[in-house]
């Protein structure tokens, strides 16, 4: 169990996707604002080491964010662009 402990895993969170083309991406600056797909509501994707495992919601307290994890990934609806 002790070498479980020690294996790091990368989390990341996904707000949103778009397509846009590569010419438009070297244009962008500093400031530059992506649209997304996502609205307020929708629930955002949890990776580990890029790979689905959850899904969540944002949550503001003080300042600070944080998603609390509302159900399990479904990895085909990952793939397939799916909310």
């Amino acid at each position: 169990m002790s070498q479980i402990k020690a294996v790091n895993v990368e989390i990341a969170v996904v707000l949103g996707r778009t397509t846009r083309p590569m010419q438009q991406l070297l244009r962008m600056g500093r400031g530059a604002v992506i649209p997304l797909d996502a609205k307020v509501a929708d629930e955002v994707w949890i990776l580990a080491n890029n790979h689905p495992v959850a899904r969540g919601e944002i949550q503001i307290s003080d300042e600070k964010i944080s998603i609390a994890v509302t159900r399990a990934a479904n990895v085909y609806d990952y793939m397939a662009g799916g909310t």
